[in-house]
């Protein structure tokens, strides 16, 4: 048995104690948001918020999560208003495929609010364990640019668009 409260909706379930949160989120939740990339944590398509951090879904057993969860399906608002995240991915053609796209999402948002986007450089390095097998990481750089820029923070002053590196 485990408890878990997932997009603010307290779950008592009983799964088998090796179960990931990835597993128990898309299996018994049916929020399938987030992806099963590698199932080895080198991908980043199945990050997730737990309290005040990412994880890698895959990777975090059910059972010792003790904090809050946040998926991909918690961003939009109840009127189906995008994430600001969501509508500068759009804005900016930041995905292909899309199978990446809710993992780079959790993790830009994570980006700006851990104080990580001061610079395209350091934006790239923050998302580098989300990887991207279309090549998007340009505009990826840019959806994040975007919203750092228009939430006024310490960062957006400080930085502008650079070529250097992979996005």
């Amino acid at each position: 048995m485990v408890d878990l409260t997932v997009n603010g909706q307290p779950r008592r379930l009983l799964v088998d104690v090796r179960s990931t949160l990835l597993d128990v989120v898309r299996g018994h939740l049916d929020l399938t948001g987030s992806k099963k990339g590698c199932d080895h944590g080198q991908c980043g398509a199945c990050t997730m918020r737990v309290g005040d951090r990412t994880v890698l879904s895959c990777l975090t057993l059910a059972v010792a999560v003790r904090e809050p969860v946040e998926t991909i399906e918690s961003l939009a608002a109840p009127d189906g208003t995008l994430h600001p995240m969501q509508q500068a991915f759009i804005d900016q053609e930041a995905f292909q495929c899309g199978y990446c796209t809710p993992g780079q999402i959790v993790s830009a948002i994570a980006c700006i609010e851990e104080g990580h986007a001061h610079s395209d450089q350091a934006i790239r390095e923050y998302l580098s364990g989300n990887l991207c097998r279309c090549g998007a990481y340009r505009h990826i750089v840019a959806a994040v640019r975007q919203v750092r820029d228009r939430s006024g923070g310490p960062a957006a002053a400080a930085s502008g668009p650079t070529s250097a590196g992979r996005g």
